[in-house]
This record gives C-alpha cells, structure tokens and sequence, in this order.
C-alpha cells in the first residue's frame, strides 16, 4: 500500500517511543536487581524450555558517527583478548547454571562489530558455547551474525557459515557517498552486493540489509537511490530504522553536522518514499520498519500468528529464554529481566566471581498481563480480546477502561478497529505500532520521549 498521511498522522509517526522489544523497557531496570537474583530466576526454570542466546562484541575499528549502541572503538588486541577470555568466563557460568541441558533455538552475535574479531576468535565463542547447550540442527536454528561490511569478504563469510551461523545481517545505513562521509562510514554498494551474491551462494537462509533514515544531508531522490539499489540485490528482509540524534547522550553524534539532518516533514518523506518503493518490488511490511520477501520466515510467521518479538527484533521462535552473555547484553528469563555491566573492566571483574548482572527487573502480574498484550499487537494483525481475557482471567474492557479513550482515537485515524470481542491492526496502523502499543504501557509518563526514536 502507499502511505498517505494527514498532518495528525505526520505528527504521530514523528513522535518519539520505546521500540517494544522488551516490556516493561529496559530503562524501567533498576540496581535492587542483581546477580544473585538472576542466578535464581535461571534455575528455576524448566531444563526443557527452549534457548535464546545473544552474544554481544562490543568493539569496532573505526566509529561511525550516528551510532547509539554499546561499543568501543578500539584496535587494542590486548583489549580484544582479555574481553574474550571474560566472556568464556561467563559461558562457562552459564553451563553450571542452565539446570541441564537446554536446546538452543536462537542464536545471535550483535555489536559493536562482531565481524572485526577475526574467525578464528568466533570459532572459539562457538566452540565453547557448543561445550554448555545443546544445538538444534541447523534446519531449525536461527543462528545470526551482524556484519559490518567494510570489514569482511567472500572468505569471512564461508568461515562464519561453516561456524554454523546460517543467518547474517549487513549494516549498510545509505549509499550515497555524501551521506556516508559526513556519518563516516563509507562502502561501495558493489562489495555490498557480492556480499549478499556470497552469502546467497554459501547457503545463508536469511540475509538481512539495515538502513537508517534521517541521516546528514539524505534527500528523497538520493534515499530512493539507495533502497532501489538495495531491493534490487534482493536481500530476504530490509529493515528502514529511524535516526535518532540525541548528541546530549552519544558523544560520537556531536560529529554530525545537525543542520544538515532532515527533520520533521522532511524526514518522514524519507520513510514514506522507502515504503513506496521496497511494497512497489514485493517486499511486504511485516511491522514498524521491517519489511522482508513474501517467502521470507517474517512474512510466514505473520500470517499464521506465529510471529514473536524480543531483544534482537522480530523473530519465529515462540517462548525462548533469552540470556544475553558479554557487556551490557540484556537476558529475559521467565518474569525477570537482567542486564550486564556497560563497561569491558568492569564486566571482566565481576565475571571471574560470577554474573555480571548491574540491574534488571521482576515483572509483577500487572506486568506480565500488559507485556503479553503488547507482544500480541506487536506481532498479529487480529486480537480475540474474549480470549485474552480467559487467559488471563480479566475482563479486558474494565481492566483496560483508562485506556479506552486513547484506544478510540487511534481508531478515527484509522489505526485500529476496536470491538467488545476484537482489537484488529490496519495495515496503516503497522507502521504506528510504537504509539498504539505505548497507550498500554503503565510505566511510561505521558509526552515522555527521551533516548527514544522516531515511531515509524
């Protein structure tokens, strides 16, 4: 469908909110959650749940001037080497914690750039991980890498694939050259696309390709430019993220020029030209700003309901435990929530005497009721709101009663339609899943829009 936005729309999409990977967000964690409580929360838990693991290489050799992850620039092989020694460290905690042997699902190395540790470094991650779970074959495991590809070739990706990762992810952001100067990140799109042609050939079952509107001096035409170019080396999934320039909290932003930055109106036109353009070739919107092919797992799952959501996005693997390993990674354990340490020190410390948990939260009934809720909506196109009621022994239209005005109002925009029995998501209010899901998010103070993107 092509987007056509009134000016109320506009003002909505432009409006800031938590991505929902987790409910309640992450900025709701606090310090009276610490290691001894999550090492309790992971025992009690079923041997036989299925596993979730993400691994976070937090290190990059040169820095890109827009990014908001947890990452150090470093060349310091030392440095390297003794962060890879505390994260076997950790591995091997988890091990002795796991209560058996659990089968690993999901797997996901994120960054920093886990492409710039060299393979025979991830062959010792993956060996050592291979020592505390089992895996699943890989017919059935989702097992995924984050690419930068200025740092790796053909030869990388045959090694990461006979590692066993048979998913892999590239940051490509823009390929306008001028765009990508004044981000400093600079890439041609041909090496881009024989890495995807290297991929494809190596057998990776899923190639995903991110994009990042709203960046320095990205026009429509040269933004339009760049997704046709992208769509046309067809990767399985797109993803069109939202720049969010918040230089008071990421120091390398301060690098970007701000009055080169498309804002407001201007920047909105950016997300609705990629929409036009990627549903124009067949990619079809599975939520907010992902997009993948029709016979693309995503695409699948939402159309059969199977589609979940966690820390590392959109996913097909329903009711994992998620244990986030290395500095600042975020594990979600049954009800509770856990996060590690933000610094490479202070991780290694604390993991010589056990977890490396800074903070987290235990979720309250009220918690859980409202995160099952917001998945639900993150994720289907349709919710029995009878159902939901009987699973969770509520009556939804008295529990949800405060919200129900703001619920009608996203229903005149045309956002939603809203039953005694049934709350369906249009196709236009998919791409408004932020705002719709944060009318039932009880943590989060009314206009509050700190550290948070744009909602498209």
């Amino acid at each position: 469908m092509s987007l056509v936005l009134n000016a109320e729309l506009q003002d909505l999409l432009e409006s800031r909110g938590p991505r929902y990977t987790s409910y309640p967000t992450a900025l709701m964690f606090n310090t009276g959650f610490g290691a001894a409580d999550f090492e309790r929360a992971l025992q009690a838990r079923d041997a036989q749940a299925p596993l979730s693991l993400y691994v976070h290489i937090p290190y990059c050799r040169s820095l890109c001037y827009y990014c908001a992850c947890t990452k150090i620039v470093t060349r310091n092989d030392a440095r390297i080497a003794r962060y890879l020694n505390a994260l076997l460290q950790e591995i091997e905690w988890l091990g002795r914690h796991l209560g058996g042997s659990r089968r690993l699902q999901q797997l996901h190395f994120g960054g920093g750039s886990p492409s710039g540790l060299a393979p025979e470094q991830l062959g010792v991650i993956m060996e050592a991980l291979h020592e505390v779970v089992d895996f699943e074959p890989d017919e059935a495991i989702a097992a995924a890498i984050e690419v930068d590809p200025r740092t790796v070739g053909g030869a990388e990706l045959r090694v990461y694939r006979a590692l066993g990762f048979n998913r892999i992810s590239f940051g490509v952001q823009d390929f306008d050259q001028q765009v990508q100067s004044a981000v400093n990140r600079v890439q041609s799109a041909l090496h881009v696309q024989r890495l995807i042609e290297s991929a494809r050939t190596l057998g990776y079952r899923g190639i995903n390709a991110d994009l990042i509107y709203g960046l320095p001096h990205q026009t429509v035409e040269s933004f339009s430019r760049t997704v046709d170019t992208l769509a046309a080396m067809m990767p399985d999934r797109i993803a069109v993220y939202s720049y969010a320039h918040l230089p008071d909290v990421f120091k390398a932003q301060r690098l970007i020029d701000a009055h080169a930055l498309p804002t407001g109106s201007r920047k909105v036109e950016l997300f609705l030209a990629a929409q036009e353009r990627l549903a124009a070739v067949g990619y079809q919107h599975i939520g907010m700003d992902h997009f993948s092919r029709p016979g693309d797992e995503l695409a699948q799952a939402l159309a059969d309901g199977s589609l979940q959501r966690n820390f590392q996005g959109y996913s097909t693997h329903a009711g994992c435990d998620i244990v986030g390993l290395g500095m600042s990674a975020i594990s979600q354990v049954g009800a509770v929530y856990a996060q590690n340490v933000k610094s490479d020190r202070d991780y290694e410390a604390l993991v010589a005497q056990g977890p490396a948990t800074e903070r987290g939260l235990q979720l309250t009934p009220g918690d859980l009721i409202r995160r099952d809720l917001i998945q639900k909506l993150m994720c289907r196109t349709e919710l029995d709101l009878v159902a939901f009621s009987a699973e969770h022994g509520i009556d939804f239209g008295a529990y949800f009663a405060h919200e129900h005005g703001a619920l009608l109002r996203l229903q005149a925009l045309g956002l939603l339609q809203l039953s005694d029995t049934r709350l369906a998501i249009t196709p236009l209010g998919r791409y408004f899943l932020r705002p719709i899901c944060a009318v039932f998010d009880a943590h989060r103070a009314p206009g509050a829009t700190q550290r948070y993107s744009q909602a498209a």
